[in-house]
């Protein structure tokens, strides 16, 4: 496991697409010029990723939840200790300063946990660059049933699709709030990763993504939003 804090970075403009666009074009203009270097300073920092919309089609036979936020900044840390200190200090909020103009962020602490993929019974490493970002939001009828169905079904079955790299879960960590950011109110969030969208896109017309989806059918009932975002990662530290 690790111990993960994530930005989620989103245009607020809706239904425009060129503001949505110009939004996203600011926020990285903003992140390089001073939030990118401020983060990788952040103590016992241990990697950071940048995670930005896929470029390119992808083809989820069940979801479309358009390309997602404008980034996700994803700041895993040594031990919960070191996560903690950064989110509950001010550290992260102050490290962003101030956001561009139409932007709105979240902030979410989880434990990350990675499983095995294929035959290979050790979790596998995150080194590929696409990434299949899932997000489970409340409210459950049973939050904890929910979990424990999520988590006893679906990293076993994702395990088996085609060229899979590597698997997670991220379990949010309530008693750490981000200070000064928005919570994002997940219940848990899942990432699948492969070398490209084009071994996603196989992956996803697999028997093993139908088996995927009887899974969803038969968790505990809730009614919080569920989020499928393709999108790009890139090793910034670590």
């Amino acid at each position: 496991m690790s111990w993960t804090c994530e930005i989620a970075l989103r245009a607020s403009s809706d239904g425009d697409a060129d503001a949505v666009r110009d939004s996203r074009v600011a926020a990285q203009t903003w992140f390089v010029a001073g939030p990118r270097q401020a983060l990788s300073a952040l103590a016992g920092l241990a990697s950071f990723d940048l995670y930005t919309p896929a470029q390119g089609p992808s083809h989820d036979p069940y979801n479309h939840d358009g390309a997602g936020p404008a980034m996700m900044l994803m700041l895993d840390f040594a031990d919960r200790a070191q996560l903690a200190a950064a989110v509950t200090s001010g550290a992260i909020a102050a490290a962003l300063g101030t956001l561009p103009v139409g932007i709105a962020v979240t902030g979410a602490a989880f434990e990350r946990r990675f499983y095995p993929v294929g035959d290979d019974p050790r979790p596998a490493p995150l080194e590929a660059p696409f990434s299949y970002v899932v997000r489970y939001h409340r409210p459950a009828d049973d939050e904890a049933a929910f979990i424990r169905n999520y988590l006893d079904t679906h990293p076993v079955t994702q395990a088996r699709l085609p060229a899979i790299r590597s698997i997670m879960c991220y379990l949010p960590l309530d008693d750490l709030r981000v200070t000064d950011l928005a919570t994002a109110n997940y219940m848990i969030g899942n990432e699948v990763v492969f070398d490209d969208i084009a071994a996603f896109n196989g992956a996803m017309a697999s028997p093993v993504r139908q088996e995927l989806r009887e899974h969803y059918h038969e968790f505990p009932r809730f009614t919080g939003a569920n989020t499928h975002f393709p999108m790009t990662r890139t090793r910034l530290v670590g």
